[in-house]
């Protein structure tokens, strides 16, 4: 992207949209919302300008990501479905589990081992992401493992 003003300087997440979830997940959805804000690629279509703040809501199985101008002036809603992501979120919650109980009893190596699997599950997520946003808002790799670590904050524990 080459405009500067394309990014998000504030994220919020509907309320009603967060299930109970553990300390772990609570702290990694506030990192990547930190991270997120400290540096990210934003850009909406058709969007002639930023910055951006963007609300996020878990609406039935979709993502709908609200985005209006710092000044107020709206630049629209956006709709992805979350279908084509639940079998990585399933599998990303499963191997998070297992690297959060391996800290306390594995070694190094496994931990280690372990933290590969989570990354590229990640990032699986993470394209996905880009390509599910593709014709509606652009967005820079990093941008898109975060909003994927929020989706994962957001969506219900599949049981």
């Amino acid at each position: 992207m080459s405009d500067t003003d394309h990014y998000i300087t504030e994220l919020y997440i509907d309320p009603g949209s967060l299930p109970v979830t553990s300390p772990e997940m609570e702290h990694e959805r506030r990192v990547a919302i930190f991270d997120l804000l400290e540096e990210n690629e934003f850009k909406p279509a058709e969007s002639p300008s930023g910055p951006y703040v963007v609300t996020i809501f878990l609406v039935d199985d979709r993502l709908k990501i609200n985005v209006i101008r710092t000044n107020g002036a709206p630049r629209g809603d956006y709709t992805i479905s979350l279908k084509p992501f639940r079998r990585i979120i399933k599998d990303y919650f499963m191997i998070c589990e297992a690297y959060h109980d391996a800290i306390r009893t594995a070694t190094s190596a496994q931990i280690e081992a372990i933290d590969m699997g989570r990354r590229g599950l990640h990032n699986e997520g993470s394209r996905l992401l880009t390509d599910s946003l593709r014709n509606t808002i652009e967005v820079d790799f990093n941008t898109s493992r975060r909003f994927f670590t929020l989706i994962c904050a957001l969506y219900r524990r599949p049981k």
